[in-house]
């Protein structure tokens, strides 16, 4: 359970880094591409013990994180399409609303438990997470030209994350889950160093310090958001479903309330069923 707790805590400051990026004028993907670097770094340097980094090709699970870099990279840049076209809320009910692929996915392929209990805490899950998405000033609306991307975004997400359940159940060792976690980053951030070589060739490219320090700040809660999820998924005391439901949920919940205590965020009406559905849904799933 400390595992899911600090997961949740990890991915909830990186929503607090994401709201100071408006406020300072931070270039996100520049960001965001150093956040890989500094991810990975903090893997490699704290969390893995005599390691030869030319064995990685080697390891079984090298293919998988090849593909997860790909997808971080591919998922973000359709997120911020949505949110020009669709808005904010779009992005992230999007997003959260995908904790039904990798919940659906540990249940049918792994044949994990399921109850009324469960079963009736991960409808809650999903109702709380779009009564939570919704803004006042947004609403959620979406034009039919656009709705490809918001759907790609849902996919994306929540391929992201069996994908990591696949991986983790199947060819990662204990020992190696800060190298898996580590090496994910990296190849994220060479695919995007293309992408800011490409800007540079065709006249587009000005990086500087703000960018690299907002790239600092989201690299380090990044990196366990992903090694703690991981840890949570190796828990015997809930499976996959639970855990991602759980997660899912608490990242939503105390997001909010960050919001609310740091951004003076207001919430409508909705927004405070989402919460109380929230916490109704997390008991019911953990009893399960």
């Amino acid at each position: 359970m400390i595992y899911l707790l600090l997961s949740i805590l990890s991915s909830s400051i990186i929503f607090v880094v994401f709201k100071l990026y408006t406020r300072f004028g931070i270039n996100t993907l520049q960001a965001i591409i150093v956040n890989y670097y500094i991810a990975c770094t903090v893997g490699f340097f704290g969390y893995i013990e005599n390691f030869d980094i030319s064995r990685v090709p080697a390891e079984s699970w090298f293919p998988g994180t090849l593909f997860l870099g790909a997808m971080f990279i591919s998922v973000f840049y359709l997120a911020a399409l949505t949110t020009q076209k669709s808005g904010l809320s779009v992005v992230s009910v999007a997003t959260k609303m995908s904790v039904a692929i990798p919940v659906f996915f540990g249940i049918f392929l792994y044949n994990e438990n399921t109850g009324i209990l469960k079963i009736t805490g991960i409808f809650l899950a999903l109702a709380s997470v779009y009564l939570t998405s919704i803004k006042k000033k947004e609403g959620i609306s979406i034009k039919k030209k656009n709705l490809i991307f918001p759907l790609l975004v849902f996919l994306g997400s929540g391929i992201i994350d069996a994908t990591i359940k696949f991986l983790e159940t199947s060819y990662v060792s204990e020992s190696d889950v800060g190298l898996f976690s580590s090496t994910i980053f990296a190849i994220a951030g060479i695919i995007g160093t293309g992408i800011l070589l490409y800007q540079a060739l065709t006249g587009g490219l000005k990086i500087t310090m703000r960018n690299i320090i907002g790239g600092i700040a989201l690299g380090i809660p990044n990196y366990f958001s992903i090694y703690f999820l991981v840890m949570a998924l190796r828990s015997p005391e809930f499976d996959s479903s639970s855990i991602f439901t759980m997660n899912n949920v608490g990242i939503v919940s105390v997001s909010t309330l960050l919001g609310i205590a740091f951004f003076e965020e207001r919430l409508i009406r909705k927004n405070w069923i989402g919460i109380s559905l929230a916490i109704i849904s997390i008991i019911l799933v953990a009893q399960s």
